[in-house]
């Protein structure tokens, strides 16, 4: 297992070197969408229309963030169950997106679509969202306010914690920490 500092927007050849197990420390910006803003905008790309958001290279983190407190920029931002986006995965993969972060595992549909668009799926700690919002510095509501927390909204953060879980060769560390175990 390595360890690896990127900058989004990510590139190809930075994505195709993580391995499952890596350990990654994300600094730039990474978009936030859940259930509803993942069926809007693939409700958009089966009707032909264009995204209002170019996702070529971005990083999508599974999050509905709770209110700021003041002088904060986000509450508490912990990743969701990042299973119920599956149905629209392969369709944001197809246009660009590089990275996604949750927690769980991703259906067999998906760890294909990641391996064949050269995307890796993230894990982030579950109930550590207090403590990954320290990692967010700015969060900023993009598209989609009347979704609440689960607007798309724009993060820049530094040195943001996660864990190569399903990499572009198709490695699942689920499945690898299972069989040793």
């Amino acid at each position: 297992m390595a360890e690896y500092r990127l900058t989004t927007p990510l590139d190809d050849a930075a994505v195709r070197r993580l391995r499952a197990g890596d350990r990654v420390l994300l600094s730039g910006r990474l978009y936030t969408a859940r259930d509803q803003a993942h069926k809007r905008l693939v409700d958009l790309i089966r009707a032909g229309e264009p995204l209002p958001l170019d996702l070529s290279g971005q990083v999508i983190y599974y999050v509905g963030p709770s209110p700021a407190r003041p002088g904060l920029p986000i509450g508490a931002a912990g990743p969701t169950t990042a299973g119920r986006m599956d149905p629209y995965t392969p369709a944001l993969l197809e246009r660009g997106v590089k990275g996604l972060i949750g927690k769980g595992r991703r259906s067999r549909e998906v760890r294909e679509a990641l391996a064949r668009h050269g995307a890796v799926y993230l894990a982030a700690v579950g109930g550590a969202g207090e403590l990954l919002a320290r990692r967010i510095k700015k969060c900023s509501v993009l598209l989609y306010p009347d979704l609440g927390p689960e607007a798309i909204h724009v993060l820049e953060v530094e040195d943001f914690p996660v864990i190569v879980v399903n990499d572009t060769l198709g490695n699942d560390l689920y499945e690898e920490v299972a069989a040793q175990a």
